[in-house]
């Protein structure tokens, strides 16, 4: 029997027995784009699991036809407007609160896998790189977006990465920020495996997992956390600092004017 919780309009809970948890973005009308509420919403589902009894292993998903369409231009504008959060603060440990959206899901003590299907551009990529595995249809569509706008990606994306995607791709992915599918994605390393229903193929692999000895699975997750996190908090710091500086600036006004206007941006020297 499933027990559905609605943490926000943006994003819901669903808990299953087994002790499967399905967090679903759910904004389907926008593509589940990431405003802040989304975030919002996110962060509130990661805490709401965090001290679960009985949890064995996260399932994240999307509604409608795709995982998220990355960010919305609502945060962008926020970003830009002198009542702009300071991105560089740490208001959740070492992370901001878009960074936490994403580097939660590896901070959770059970495994978590991310379904993706339809779209997944720049920071719904960060998110989806913050879960231990990644399930991807063929013909799902990424991308590292960010540059696109004049931006960098910022929500954990370099140290989520790292070790999955080699560097020179993942260079190239980053300065062109083009598009690739869900098979390209398997290849180059951004995901575990492709299937055609991959929300079906993540539930498969959660029971699978949550088969196993709960204690021991935790054990293992805090051995991964402990290898991986030696310098997470200077990356994350780091991406804040340089989007920081970005952020507002004649040219990322100009890659967002250029990128809405379907023209080629006209860029001032640094």
């Amino acid at each position: 029997m499933a027990q559905g919780e609605g943490v926000s309009d943006r994003v819901t809970v669903e808990l299953l027995d087994g002790g499967v948890a399905v967090v679903r973005l759910s904004r389907p009308e926008k593509l589940n784009a990431l405003d802040t509420a989304m975030f919002e919403g996110l962060v509130q589902a990661g805490q709401s699991l965090l001290d679960r009894p009985g949890l064995r292993c996260v399932v994240l998903a999307g509604e409608g036809r795709g995982f998220s369409a990355g960010l919305d231009l609502s945060v962008m504008s926020a970003l830009c407007g002198p009542d702009a959060p300071a991105l560089t603060v740490r208001t959740h440990g070492n992370a901001n609160l878009f960074q936490q959206a994403a580097v939660q899901w590896r901070q959770l003590p059970v495994p978590v896998i991310a379904a993706i299907h339809g779209v997944c551009f720049g920071g719904a990529l960060q998110i989806a790189g913050g879960a231990d595995m990644r399930i991807a249809a063929p013909d799902a569509r990424l991308s590292v977006a960010e540059l696109k706008w004049g931006i960098v990606p910022d929500m954990g994306g370099f140290a989520l990465w790292n070790g999955l995607v080699r560097r020179d791709v993942l260079r190239r992915m980053t300065y062109t920020a083009q598009e690739f599918s869900g098979r390209e994605a398997e290849q180059l390393g951004f995901v575990t495996e492709l299937a055609d229903n991959p929300l079906a193929r993540a539930m498969e692999l959660a029971g699978q997992i949550a088969g196993q000895s709960p204690h021991a699975i935790r054990a293992a997750k805090a051995l991964f956390a402990s290898t991986e996190s030696h310098r997470i908090d200077d990356i994350l710091l780091a991406e804040s600092q340089e989007q920081h500086r970005l952020v507002g600036s004649f040219n990322q006004q100009e890659a967002m004017r250029s990128q809405m206007e379907a023209r080629e941006a006209r860029f001032r020297e640094a």
